[in-house]
């Protein structure tokens, strides 16, 4: 992988394997980097992670940290590009530059990320527009909705953007 990854995605205290699976999957399509912070709600080698992640999950590249502050410690520079969705936040994860490398952060399924974290990121904390009465989108959906924006903002540095047919060439279309 390379040493400075499309982006980051950081989940705190995930509790749910699938969910964590399927976002290991969508790490590896677009070599976005994987930090889950403990404690955990289940053990990495569970076959609902492996299951949601298929054959993607040796390529993923993933480090498991104790918490919060053994991932900042690991990683300096999340202090400066760290980004939090939240529904509580105070703008659309549109409204900010992300810039390549960028660690965005979600929450655990049940309560989110701790809102005494949220009050220090203020400006960096972006929301999902939803209608009101609705608790939350499901986790693995909402990193894919703030991944790909924030891949779009940096032109999809290093992805393919075309894909070929195989039964057809778009060329004698």
């Amino acid at each position: 992988m390379d040493p400075y990854p499309a982006m980051n995605i950081v989940l705190l205290e995930p509790e749910m394997p699938a969910n964590t699976g399927n976002i290991g999957r969508t790490c590896v399509a677009t070599g976005s980097r994987l930090h889950l912070i403990g404690p955990l709600g289940f053990q990495v080698n569970e076959k609902a992670v492996k299951r949601a992640g298929l054959d993607y999950w040796d390529k993923l590249d993933v480090t498991i940290y104790d918490c919060y502050r053994d991932f900042l410690e690991k990683n300096p520079r999340a202090a400066e590009k760290l980004y939090m969705a939240s529904t509580k936040a105070p703008r659309a994860y549109t409204e900010v530059s992300y810039e390549p490398g960028a660690y965005i952060m979600f929450g655990k399924e049940s309560a989110g990320i701790p809102e005494e974290l949220l009050a220090k990121h203020k400006e960096t904390t972006v929301r999902i527009p939803m209608l009101p009465d609705i608790r939350s989108l499901n986790l693995a959906n909402s990193v894919a909705i703030v991944l790909y924006e924030a891949l779009r903002q940096n032109r999809f540095a290093h992805m393919q953007e075309a894909g070929k047919p195989r039964s057809f060439s778009w060329e004698q279309v």
